[in-house]
């Protein structure tokens, strides 16, 4: 397999293959001295090491009686400035299985997988793309040009198949439900959002089942504790046993998201009352309106006229209209002079309430001001690819945010004035900027831009305005994420601190659609990851013809949901019709009863761990043990 790249993510995917999938890698990376991102290239060829040596610790510490740890793949590092025809030649693209292009730039890998498609047709192709519509069209012509040339002759039993993906889609849904909901990871398969619910355990109260439990935590972790080693790590996909063994310990549930919250501001293109005028031309307008009811009453009482008409005269008198009072009595002459001061004094609030009705419809259409009173929303910081994904994600779960950003042409400043969401333009490390997102009333800090340290200087400046904030952080190095998790626990042991590496989240489905599977999600799970993808039951011998109970493997896989959309034909058994009347509206099954028997032609969403998956795929061999 070939992996192309510039940055952090092309290290962890030539790490993730070479650790997990035992696969033999070519990484194709810019020269040293020309790299575009040197801190965060340098730290990823740190890291790699590191996370290869986490893999085979971890295997070696589950492995019992004879069995050995698995070889990892070979792996060689080539240096190119671009991933030219000659650098795709060289790599050997054209005997290869697989090529990766992680470009940081989208033309850059669509050109390159232009040239890749041509020099070898029944090569498996998965793209970094941001433009998603883009991606789509680049995925169906690399896909028709493979099965033409499969149809020419010798690539009909090939697997040529073309997949996009974004880190930043991968990765948003981990981000906004950390800051959303604290300990939750949301993934999103068939248009239904689930979020893994971390639960502590509570004395004499049963708590709600959820779809499937993911995992036991670790005895001595908190919310997401870093992992400490193989042997304190989470118990992933656990059995029923495990899970009653798992005595004081929380747990990892599967559930449908759901959030309670401060509703939002009126749907876009409508204008409430309350944001057209502000809160002192309000009373302003209030205090007239009942000064001219009490001069009406007042001219009411004095004169013994109608009411209406009185009412009526003290209009006429309040836009001095009305003929003077000459020969009136003295009250009615009173009455007629303070309506006319009463009229005086409502021209300048008329005139504002003009000019505030005015710029409020002119600025409908420009970036938004935290509108005045606001509390309980997200304080979004930096609107690049990661930002602009996660302010979407937020918007669709009808959560309020507030965005901050320094670069008026960033690139999620027009999503952004799309929504009608509130921006600070500023520097947050300056002082004031965040007091100007209304930083004190807020629910949680979710701070993604590319630099770890001004992300950092965000979140040490939020804590001292408010030190029960729940912050969320996107880091890259995973030293420096539990060093900075450690020492914000320690000293704010209250309030909720998370750690997220784009990269360290978007990596696996990069590597799983490597493999040839489609990738939905992943959730971290303290410092481990769960990868939820969809695959085909036929081929597969630990699948096809078991039930589902038993294709549970427990530490490996586990099925969680039937996909009713991928089989023309249906079971006619009663467990089978009994889970279909079910079937939610999106086409995934659930509830599946355990003695539901897979078929070939079914399709089935599961959880599964990195290695589960790669032995799944059949992609490892597997070390038998003695007798």
């Amino acid at each position: 397999m070939v992996v192309c790249g510039d940055d952090g993510l092309a290290h962890r995917l030539a790490a993730e293959l070479r650790g997990v999938y035992g696969q033999q890698v070519t990484l194709v990376v810019p020269p040293s001295e020309r790299g575009v991102r040197m801190p965060v290239v340098g730290r990823a060829r740190a890291t790699t090491a590191a996370l290869l040596d986490r893999v085979v610790n971890a295997a070696v510490g589950r492995a019992s009686g004879t069995t050995t740890a698995e070889p990892m793949g070979t792996a060689q590092v080539m240096e190119a400035a671009e991933p030219t025809e000659e650098t795709l030649g060289a790599a050997g693209v054209e005997r290869a299985v697989a090529l990766a292009l992680v470009y940081d730039d989208d033309e850059t890998n669509i050109r390159a997988a232009l040239t890749a498609r041509r020099l070898n047709p029944r090569l498996r192709l998965v793209l970094r793309l941001y433009n998603r519509r883009l991606g789509q069209h680049i995925e169906e012509l690399l896909d028709q040009a493979a099965s033409l040339a499969a149809g020419d002759g010798d690539g009909s039993g090939s697997d040529a198949s073309t997949t996009v993906l974004s880190d930043a889609d991968t990765a948003a849904p981990a981000l906004v439900a950390t800051a959303v909901a604290g300990t939750s990871k949301v993934v999103q398969t068939d248009g239904l959002m689930l979020r893994a619910v971390e639960r502590t355990p509570m004395v004499g109260q049963l708590a709600r089942p959820g779809l499937a439990t993911l995992a036991v935590l670790s005895a001595d972790s908190t919310e997401n504790g870093p992992e400490q080693g193989p042997e304190q790590g989470p118990d992933l996909l656990p059995d029923a046993a495990a899970v009653r063994a798992a005595t004081g310990r929380g747990t990892v549930v599967l559930e449908q998201v759901s959030y309670a919250g401060p509703e939002l501001p009126p749907a876009r293109g409508a204008v409430a009352f309350a944001s057209l005028f502000s809160r002192r031309l309000r009373w302003s307008l209030a205090g007239v309106a009942g000064c001219v009811l009490a001069l009406a009453v007042s001219l009411w009482l004095v004169t013994g006229m109608h009411p209406l008409s009185a009412f009526y005269l003290t209009l006429l008198d309040l836009f001095a209209i009305d003929d003077p009072a000459i020969g009136a009595s003295v009250g009615r002459k009173v009455l007629q002079l303070l309506s006319g001061l009463m009229g005086l004094l409502l021209l300048p609030v008329l005139l504002a309430a003009v000019l505030e009705a005015l710029g409020t419809f002119r600025t409908t259409s420009a970036l938004r001001k935290p509108p005045r009173g606001l509390g309980g929303h997200v304080v979004l910081l930096g609107l690049g690819k990661i930002g602009t994904r996660v302010l979407t994600r937020l918007r669709e779960l009808q959560i309020p945010v507030v965005c901050v950003e320094s670069d008026p042409e960033a690139r999620g400043m027009a999503t952004a004035r799309r929504l009608r969401v509130p921006v600070v333009l500023g520097d947050v490390t300056q002082e004031g900027v965040l007091e100007a997102a209304k930083i004190n009333r807020a629910h949680a800090l979710l701070a993604v831009t590319s630099a770890d340290t001004t992300n950092l200087e965000a979140v040490l400046y939020a804590r001292s305005v408010r030190p029960d904030l729940r912050v969320v952080l996107r880091l890259y190095d995973d030293d420096f994420a539990t060093a900075v998790y450690r020492t914000l626990r320690a000293a704010h042991p209250q309030a909720s601190t998370r750690s997220r590496s784009v990269s360290h989240l978007a990596a696996p489905a990069f590597a799983g659609a490597m493999m040839g599977r489609q990738i939905l999600g992943a959730i971290p799970v303290e410092r481990r990851v769960l990868l939820f993808a969809a695959v085909e039951v036929g081929g597969h011998a630990q699948l096809e013809g078991k039930t589902v109970a038993e294709a549970f493997r427990p530490g490996a896989w586990r099925v969680l949901a039937l996909d009713t959309a991928a089989s023309d034909d249906r079971r006619e058994e009663p467990a089978a019709e009994e889970a279909y009347e079910d079937a939610p509206g999106s086409g995934l099954v659930w509830d599946l009863p355990d003695s539901y028997v897979l078929r070939g032609s079914d399709r089935v969403v599961l959880a599964a761990t990195r290695t589960g998956l790669a032995e799944l795929l059949g992609r490892r061999p597997r070390q038998r043990t003695g007798a």
